[in-house]
């Protein structure tokens, strides 16, 4: 039969080691977690703003469009064909944010 001692020492191997093991990979898949959320958080969040500019555009295309229907006629086919003629606003913000590529 053993001591004492060794038998501790013995279960502290048989016990402690698995259960340190099982705590790391706990923790690493726990911090994992964490940051697959943070990832789609982020994602949502830049989900919304398009969604809020897009929103933003519409309202501003149906106020136009009230106001063409509220408006008289001759004024009405004016203004017609001035929103036919103009390019998007959208497109034309974008062309304004891009930077001129100078020298190449």
């Amino acid at each position: 039969m053993m001591d004492p001692p060794a038998m501790v020492m013995i279960a502290l191997i048989v016990v402690g080691l698995p259960v340190i093991f099982l705590m790391m990979v706990a923790n690493r898949f726990f911090k994992f977690r964490e940051k697959k959320l943070e990832v789609e958080a982020m994602h949502a969040a830049e989900k919304a703003a398009q969604y809020a500019s897009r929103s933003h555009e519409l309202e501003e295309r149906v106020r136009v469009l009230e106001q063409i229907v509220t408006d008289g006629g001759a004024q009405t086919a004016a203004q017609i064909e001035a929103l036919r003629s103009a390019p998007p606003r959208r497109l034309a913000r974008e062309v304004q944010q891009e930077p001129l590529n100078q020298g190449e």
